[in-house]
């Protein structure tokens, strides 16, 4: 009896071990920074832009100009944006959290600004041949008070280069509410 205690403690003790180290494997591949971090690292830097703003279908965008401001966080995790502007003869202020989830193999964005109080979160995905990346998600609404499906799309045009779409989504189709060209100054 004591024989086969000794044996099934042996046997389950490497069983625990092995589920162990698959999960400080796992957890080690979840948080190393990879190639999809060391490609948006490339793009820290201090960036001018040049906004367009859509309000309704047709209509002339209305345009500003901001500064924005990357860079890496966390140990080359998350990828910081600043950005500081005037629109309307408002001074602008938001912040950029970009990030890529190593085992969902998702892209994450999220954004704040002093235009409002909440935050909008967006996931996306990575198209290689036009190095774009492609979010969707939700943004609340004020005007008719409620959330409504928005995508982003962020273009790597060149090293120096980066186009930034956004889009309301509805049952009659997307309108383009805004586009961001932003070109590197250092």
């Amino acid at each position: 009896m004591k024989k086969h205690f000794v044996i099934v403690s042996f046997l389950i003790c490497m069983g625990s071990a092995k589920l162990f180290a698959q999960d400080m494997n796992a957890m080690q591949d979840y948080m190393t920074p990879g190639d999809v971090h060391k490609m948006i690292a490339k793009y820290d830097g201090t960036w001018n832009s040049a906004v367009s703003v859509w309000m309704q279908p047709g209509a002339a965008p209305m345009e500003s100009k901001s500064v924005a401001v990357y860079t890496m966080i966390l140990g080359g995790r998350y990828q910081q944006g600043k950005m500081t502007g005037d629109y309307g003869g408002m001074p602008f202020e938001g912040f950029s959290l970009l990030g890529y989830d190593n085992t969902k193999k998702i892209f994450t964005s999220t954004w704040v600004d002093n235009f409002g109080t909440g935050t909008m979160t967006l996931e996306g995905t990575w198209d290689g041949a036009s190095k774009t990346i492609t979010f969707r998600g939700k943004m609340f609404d004020p005007m008719s008070n409620k959330d409504i499906d928005v995508k982003e799309t962020i273009q790597y045009v060149d090293d120096n280069t980066i186009k930034n779409q956004m889009f309301v989504e509805s049952a009659s189709g997307e309108m383009k509410t805004m586009e961001i060209i932003s070109t590197r100054t250092k």
